[in-house]
């Protein structure tokens, strides 16, 4: 399935060098509001070293990371919704993604300035959540509007007329759709999930500091958004190591006790954040992730990679990765006794390496 982040926030607070770190792509970073005047897609590869150690045992000809896409969309200011800025454009790009990546500007710099004049996290995340219900409210008024009459002669439609008032009384007192119940009734679901509610979505906090900013940051934003999903990243430093090459990166981390990168991280947070996992094919010709959701079966699984795999589904040969890594390869996972033939309503683990066995 496709993974598309948007990096949202007020102008000035890291997002373009955020998506320059991110993709290596060198869009206009300006020391202005809407330096990015369209949004700027990049597809990134997904760090993940599974995929390269099996790809070692198998030597294929080529090799497929599972990937996440950025939308880097233009700076939100205050009245976005009402058309200020760049309003209804930017509002618009964010519909198109799986989840928000809310950036938070945290670090201190005389030569960046700030479109609200000073540094405080707490006004600048109500700001823009305040922007995002704005046209949610719009959004659910309009729908309940289109669907008044036939919901008179309809139980289902009334049902969601009523779900949605309650819902436009839970943004009017400035809280995100996301925090309102999802209903339990699927056609009721349906009608809220088809508004495509902009602070329906998940978000990630990714607060902007600098190290000795971590933790004091991160507590503050954990303050003020609750149980959301926090970050804390030092996004020029990110930036630099992007220019790095591989080995210079490798060692600069050592030095500095990381593991991972920053941006290793927020990928990961994405997964969990929505439920996702990976599993493998491996063969001479390729080894390619394939990001799917958690839970999903065999059969289910195998429509990632093409729906005539899925509908002409008859096993599938499984084993983990690090079993098809330690013992190499799927002849001799075979004969240690690794290998599992698996019906169509097995569910994928994180990780599994898998034959789909087909008749299509």
């Amino acid at each position: 399935m496709k993974l598309s982040l948007g990096i949202v926030g007020l102008p000035n607070v890291g997002k373009s060098t955020l998506f320059n770190a991110l993709t290596k792509q060198q869009v206009l970073a300006e020391n202005y509001p809407f330096a990015t005047i369209d949004p700027n897609v990049g597809v990134v590869a997904v760090h993940d070293e599974r995929i390269n150690k099996i790809a070692e045992v198998v030597k294929p000809n080529k090799t497929v990371s599972a990937t996440v896409e950025f939308v880097d969309i233009a700076g939100l200011v205050k009245g976005a919704a009402e058309g200020a800025g760049l309003g209804n454009k930017f509002l618009a790009n964010i519909r198109e993604t799986n989840a928000i990546v809310h950036l938070v500007r945290a670090f201190n710099d005389g030569n960046i300035t700030h479109v609200e004049n000073g540094i405080d996290p707490k006004r600048d995340i109500e700001l823009i959540n305040i922007e995002l219900i704005l046209k949610d409210l719009d959004s659910v008024k309009n729908k309940i509007g289109s669907m008044a009459a036939k919901a008179k002669f309809d139980q289902k439609l009334k049902q969601a007329v009523t779900h949605l008032e309650e819902l436009y009384k839970h943004l009017e007192e400035g809280k995100l759709a996301v925090d309102f119940p999802m209903p339990k009734d699927e056609d009721v679901k349906y009608e809220r999930r088809n508004i495509f509610l902009l602070t329906d979505k998940p978000v990630i906090y990714l607060v902007n500091a600098t190290e000795d900013q971590f933790e004091e940051s991160y507590k503050m934003v954990k303050e003020i958004v609750g149980d959301k999903d926090v970050i804390t990243m030092d996004i020029k430093l990110e930036a630099e190591l992007g220019e790095m090459d591989d080995g210079d990166r490798d060692e600069f981390m050592k030095d500095l006790g990381l593991e991972m990168t920053g941006l290793e991280k927020l990928t990961m947070e994405a997964y969990k954040l929505l439920g996702l996992i990976s599993y493998f094919t491996a063969g001479v010709q390729e080894v390619r992730a394939w990001t799917i959701k958690k839970g999903e079966n065999a059969k289910q699984a195998a429509r990632a990679i093409h729906n005539d795999i899925s509908d002409n589904f008859i096993a599938a040969d499984v084993t983990s990765w690090d079993a098809f890594v330690e013992l190499g390869g799927w002849v001799k996972v075979k004969d240690g006794g690794k290998l599992r033939l698996e019906g169509k309503e097995y569910i994928v683990a994180d990780g599994d390496v898998v034959l789909f066995k087909h008749n299509g």
